[in-house]
């Protein structure tokens, strides 16, 4: 791996949190160290470049990802076959840094959602601009991040699968720095929880919040107040799980406007309030903080606000974002939903895919195909959008003009141009993808493009 990516990139593993840290469940984790020989994210640059990995040069077959990051080849004369999926490094490292700006200055704390990328190269990042953690959706995920060092993990969805619950026991059994949270949202739920812990023989509980639901209709989470104290009631009668806060997703809200959302919020906050007020947050130590955690990528201007006037507590409130699709942004769903367009004082994210594929056929003045199609590109939400046209004869630049993404077939765009479009069999056609979630999950190793054309490294993604 090229040594000054590993340089930023190195270990994820957090000095520990002993009791006598009263600050353990807010502080975000800044201790990365390249130096570390056992670091899990630097043995990625071990791999062998093989049939794979799409879209690689033939000719690094048998090198290691490190061995051919370190050749810093050129994207488009490198050998590079296509389609092939880049990452803007410039732009990565803007969201990135914007997000880590945009929490401190609203007093969040911030656990973004892995499930987008699933590439711990990127978990690393994360955490060294500030992060508290990083946030799963299901046991396989919450598995990749403990096997490349994640020590805080919060899992935003109910658990009752007894074997990943008795993988999370001995997750907490052995390393006592690793610190967990998932949801519950009903009684039924927390006996399943607490059969599962108890047959394994856990010695330390397992921390959850009530999931708040969005509205009727909406996806999981408990409904009313009476509900929510039933369940809080059920974890205090286990001695397996602890409860530490409330949570839930505000994008769920029936048909979500900001007032709606903030709506909500002051909802959830009102839940953590009662909680406090009954005792329910007994259970937590000395030092030890009132979970309250909501925000997606397109209302977390609102969830911001809204937590920002959350009452003095019995305890210090960790005040938790979960957003995820940040960190690549995209050219369609979040362009146009992000809270950036609302607050645009406070920045912008960038787009950080591109999809290079190639003009295979043009059989006529209104089409022609490239080479790329739904096994390469996200489509479930928006087509891909053309953007620019790089020369096959001479590797000359320019917008894609008149060109228009019709329909995807499986390995196939279909391309709509208009009379007069520039366009022949051989040219590299750049297109931005909309939703990052659907975009990673179809390449397994990713290069890492600055603005040149040099590729300076390669994000691993485990799905």
């Amino acid at each position: 791996m090229n040594v000054a990516y590993v340089a930023t990139t190195a270990s994820i593993e957090e000095a520990p949190l002993g009791a006598d840290r009263p600050d353990r469940l807010d502080r975000p984790d800044r201790s990365c160290r390249p130096d570390r020989p056992d670091n899990p994210v630097a043995g990625l640059a071990d791999e062998l470049v093989d049939h794979r990995f799409k879209a690689l040069p033939p000719d690094a077959q048998g090198l290691t990802v490190g061995a051919l990051a370190a050749e810093r080849r050129n994207l488009f004369t490198g050998g590079f076959t296509t389609p092939v999926l880049a990452l803007s490094a410039e732009s990565v490292e803007h969201n990135l840094a914007l997000l880590e700006t945009y929490a401190e200055r609203h007093g969040l704390a911030f656990a973004p959602h892995g499930k987008t990328s699933m590439s711990p190269q990127l978990f690393a990042r994360q955490l060294e601009y500030g992060a508290w953690g990083i946030t799963a959706a299901v046991p396989h995920q919450a598995r990749v991040y403990r096997a490349y060092g994640i020590q805080r993990i919060f899992l935003a969805n109910e658990l009752v699968d007894a074997a990943a619950l008795r993988w999370i026991a001995g997750e907490l059994d052995a390393d006592p720095d690793f610190h967990f949270i998932c949801y519950v949202d009903s009684e039924r739920g927390v006996e399943l929880m607490n059969e599962a812990l108890r047959t394994t023989g856990a010695t330390r509980p397992v921390d959850v919040v009530v999931e708040l639901g969005a509205g009727e209709g909406a996806r999981t989470g408990v409904r009313t107040d009476a509900e929510c104290a039933a369940v809080a009631d059920a974890v205090a009668a286990t001695g397996t799980l602890r409860l530490v806060g409330v949570a839930g997703y505000e994008a769920e809200v029936p048909d979500a406007s900001g007032e709606r959302v903030r709506e909500w919020v002051r909802r959830l906050v009102a839940l953590a309030v009662t909680f406090d007020r009954a005792g329910r947050f007994a259970a937590l130590a000395d030092g030890e903080r009132i979970v309250i955690s909501a925000g997606g990528s397109a209302w977390f201007d609102a969830v911001a606000d809204v937590l920002a006037e959350i009452p003095e507590l019995s305890a210090p409130v960790l005040r938790l974002l979960r957003s995820g699709a940040y960190v690549s942004h995209d050219d369609g769903h979040y362009r146009h939903l992000t809270p950036f367009n609302r607050v645009p004082d406070e920045g912008a994210l960038q787009p950080a895919f591109r999809l290079w594929a190639q003009v295979v056929s043009r059989p006529s003045a209104e089409q022609a195909f490239l080479n790329a199609g739904k096994r390469d590109a996200a489509y479930d939400l928006d087509l891909p959008e053309a953007q620019v046209v790089r020369s096959g004869r001479d590797g000359a630049v320019r917008p894609a003009t008149g060109l228009s993404v019709s329909r995807l077939s499986d390995q196939h765009t279909w391309l709509r141009t208009e009379p007069g479009a520039e366009l022949e069999v051989g040219d590299w056609v750049k297109m931005g993808l909309s939703h990052p979630c659907t975009s990673f999950d179809k390449w397994q190793l990713i290069p890492l493009v600055t603005a040149d054309g040099t590729v300076t490294d390669y994000i691993r993604t485990f799905f």
